[in-house]
C-alpha cells in the first residue's frame, strides 16, 4: 500500500515531560541487570516507617515498573513489526532471557514487604483493597522454580509468531502474506474464493506438525509450572493467575451452553440464508466471507492513511474527546497498521507505560474488518488515556474482561458514522454484517474456550484426540458449513488462534465482553450521550475496582447466562433485520 502511516515510537524519547522520573535515573542502560537491580534492592531496604512513606513507597516502585514496563513493550513491539529482523529479536530475547527472569524474585520480595507492613491497614481500604487482593494472589502464586519455565514458554511463543510471520503465498505470481490472502475470499468469482483459500490452508498445513510439537512442549511447561505452584491442573493455576475472582469455570461452561441454546441457532438460520442467496448446494469454507448477494467486496480504504483519518473523524464523532486522543496518536507515530511480509499476525494495542500512551499495532490490507480492528484497538488506546493520570500502574490495567468492553462496545458506538467510509446503503451493509460477525464471534468463542478447558483437563491427550476434540467441537457449535473432504483443514484450524498458543484461557474474556458491548450499544440507542458517559466513567476507574464494579460503573450487568444472551441476540436478530431492509442491492 502506498501513503503508510509510518510508526515513529522510537522517536518519542523517555522520559516525558509531562512524567518526569524521581526515583529511576533519566539515563539508563536495560540492557544491563547490574543498573536495575539497585533501585530494586533500594525499595526493599527502605524503612517504611509511616503510612505516607509506605505511600511514596508504592510511587517509586510504580515508576520503577513502569520504566521497565515500557522498555520490553517497546523490544516487543520492535520485534512483531519485523519477526525476520535479527537485532530486534535478539534485543527482545535479551530481554526475556537476562532482564524478566531476574526481576521476578524482587517482585515477589516487594510483595512481601508491602503486604507485612504495619501501615498496611491504614491505607484506604476503599482505594487498596483490589491492590491488596491482588498482590496477596500473587505472593501465593510465586515460585522461584517457574522461572526458567516462564522464560522457556515465552520463547516457545516467540517462535510461533515468528514461524507465522513467515507464511506467505505466491498467489497470480504475486506473494501475499496471510492477512492479505483475506482479501480474495471476498471476491464474487467463486473460483478464486476456492483457489485463495485452499492455498492459504495448505500453506498452514505444511508447518502443522511444528506447530503441534511447539504447542506439546508448551503444554508440558504449563503443567509443570501449575504443579509447582500447588495446583492440581494447568487451568486452575490459570485462573488464579489472571485474578478470576469474580467467575468460575462452571461460569463458562453455562456461557457454552447458552451460546449453544440462543446463538447457534441464529448462526444456521443465517448460513441457510446465504446459502439461498448464493445458489448454492451448500456453504462451503470459502463461501462464508463474500458478500451474499454477489456483489462486489467493500473497500473502504486503499491506503493506510484513509483508513486512519476515516476511523479518526469517526472516533471525534462519538466523542470529541475520543477524536482528539486518536489525533494524538497520529501525530506522534503511534500506529504500524500495514501487513507486511516479517510481520507478526493479529492486531493488538500495548501500553507505552511510562510515557503513558498507547501503540496499536494491526495488519491492514484494505478490508472492512480493518475499519473495525482500529475501531476495537481504537477502544483498548481510550482506556489507556483514560487512566494516564492514575499514580499507581497496577490500576492503569483493567481486568481484562473489562478492557475487552471498552474494545468492543467502540466497534458499536462508531458504526453508526461508517458514512465516513461508505454510501448510506453500503453503512448499513457493513452494519449488518458486523452484527453477524458478533453472534459468528459467539460461537468461536465457545469453541475455542471449550477447546482450553479440554486441553488442560486431559493434559496427556495425544495429537489425534486434540484434533478428534476440536471436530467435535465445530460440530457442537457449528454452522452448517461444509468441510466434506477437508478433514485436515478443519482439525487443524485451531492452530490459527494465536492465543491457543500464547495467551492460555484468555478468549472467553471476549465472549464475556462482547455481551457487555451489546448492552452498551443497547444503552446508547436509549439515550447516546449517557451511554457514553458511562462508559467513560468506567474506563477512568482502569483496574482500581473488582470487574462487576467496573460493568455497573458502565450502566451494564456482569452476567452470561441464558437470562442475558436470549433477550440480547433477539435485539440484534431484529438489527440485522433493519439494517438488511437499508442496504444497497
Amino acid at each position: 500500500m502506498e501513503n503508510m502511516v509510518v510508526n515513529r515510537i522510537s522517536e518519542l524519547s523517555r522520559p516525558s515531560p509531562e512524567f518526569p522520573r524521581s526515583f529511576v535515573p533519566n539515563e539508563i542502560d536495560f540492557s544491563n541487570w547490574k543498573n536495575l537491580e539497585p533501585m530494586f534492592k533500594q525499595l526493599l531496604e527502605r524503612k517504611l516507617d509511616s503510612k505516607e512513606a509506605l505511600e511514596q513507597w508504592l510511587l517509586d516502585e510504580s515508576e520503577l515498573g513502569s520504566v521497565i514496563s515500557e522498555e520490553g513493550s517497546r523490544r516487543y513491539i520492535a520485534m512483531t513489526c519485523a519477526t525476520d529482523d535479527e537485532e530486534a529479536e535478539k534485543a527482545y530475547l535479551h530481554f526475556v532471557e537476562s532482564i524478566e527472569p531476574k526481576i521476578m524474585p524482587f517482585d515477589h520480595k516487594l510483595n512481601l514487604k508491602f503486604l507485612d507492613c504495619k501501615y498496611l491497614d491504614e491505607l484506604d481500604e476503599a482505594h487498596y483493597e483490589v491492590l491488596i487482593r491482588n498482590r496477596r494472589n500473587n505472593v501465593e502464586l510465586f515460585r522461584e522454580e517457574n522461572i526458567p519455565l516462564d522464560v522457556e514458554i515465552t520463547k516457545l511463543s516467540q517462535e510461533y509468531q515468528k514461524t507465522i510471520g513467515a507464511m506467505t503465498i505466491t498467489f497470480k505470481d504475486k506473494e501475499y502474506t496471510l492477512p492479505q490472502m483475506g482479501v480474495f475470499l471476498q471476491k464474487k468469482d467463486r473460483e478464486v474464493r476456492r483457489e485463495s483459500w485452499q492455498l492459504t490452508t495448505n500453506r498452514r498445513l505444511e508447518d502443522a506438525e511444528k506447530l503441534d510439537d511447539l504447542f506439546d512442549k508448551m503444554l508440558k511447561l504449563r503443567v509443570q509450572v501449575a504443579k509447582n505452584a500447588g495446583f492440581d491442573n494447568f487451568r486452575e493455576y490459570q485462573f488464579r493467575r489472571f485474578g478470576r475472582f469474580d467467575y468460575t469455570p462452571d461460569d463458562c461452561f453455562s456461557f457454552h451452553n447458552a451460546v449453544e441454546k440462543y446463538v447457534v441457532p441464529l448462526i444456521v438460520q443465517m448460513t441457510e440464508e446465504r446459502r439461498k442467496a448464493l445458489s448454492l448446494d451448500t456453504v462451503r469454507p470459502w463461501d462464508t466471507a463474500c458478500d451474499r448477494l454477489g456483489r462486489e467486496p467493500l473497500r473502504p480504504f486503499e491506503a493506510s492513511d484513509k483508513l486512519v483519518s476515516g476511523c479518526r473523524d469517526i472516533f471525534g464523532n462519538v466523542n470529541a474527546e475520543l477524536g482528539e486522543n486518536f489525533q494524538k496518536m497520529i501525530d506522534l507515530g503511534l500506529l504500524d497498521l500495514d501487513s507486511r511480509k516479517g510481520k507478526a499476525p493479529g492486531g493488538y494495542q500495548a501500553s507505552l507505560s511510562e510515557i503513558r500512551l498507547p501503540f496499536i499495532f494491526m495488519n491492514a490490507v484494505g478490508l472492512n474488518r480493518d475499519v473495525f480492528t482500529l475501531l476495537h484497538e481504537g477502544g483498548h488506546a481510550f482506556h489507556q488515556f483514560a487512566v494516564h493520570n492514575e499514580s499507581i500502574l497496577d490500576y492503569r490495567h483493567a481486568p481484562m474482561e473489562f478492557c475487552e468492553v471498552a474494545s468492543m462496545s467502540m466497534e458499536l458506538l462508531g458504526a453508526p458514522y461508517l458514512e465516513t467510509f461508505y454510501s448510506p446503503g453500503d453503512a448499513a451493509r457493513t452494519r449488518r454484517e458486523h452484527f453477524e460477525g458478533s453472534i459468528i464471534i459467539l460461537s468461536w468463542i465457545a469453541i475455542i474456550d471449550a477447546f482450553q478447558h479440554w486441553i488442560y483437563n486431559n493434559p496427556d491427550h495425544t495429537v489425534e484426540q486434540r484434533c478428534d476434540q476440536f471436530v467435535s467441537l465445530m460440530e457442537r457449535f457449528g454452522s452448517d458449513v461444509d468441510w466434506s473432504g477437508l478433514d485436515d483443514a478443519i482439525r487443524y484450524r485451531w492452530q490459527a488462534q494465536l492465543h491457543i498458543f500464547e495467551y492460555p484461557f484468555y478468549y472467553i474474556e471476549y465472549g464475556i465482553a462482547q455481551l457487555g458491548a451489546l448492552q452498551v450499544w443497547l444503552n446508547s440507542r436509549k439515550n447516546l450521550d449517557n451511554a457514553i458517559e458511562a462508559y467513560k466513567s468506567a474506563l477512568r476507574l482502569g483496574g482500581s475496582r473488582p470487574l462487576p464494579d467496573l460493568f455497573k460503573a458502565a450502566e451494564i450487568e456482569f452476567k452470561f447466562t441464558d437470562d442475558i444472551i436470549e433477550p440480547l441476540m433477539a435485539e440484534v436478530g431484529e438489527e440485522i433485520k433493519r439494517q438488511g431492509e437499508k442496504e444497497s442491492r
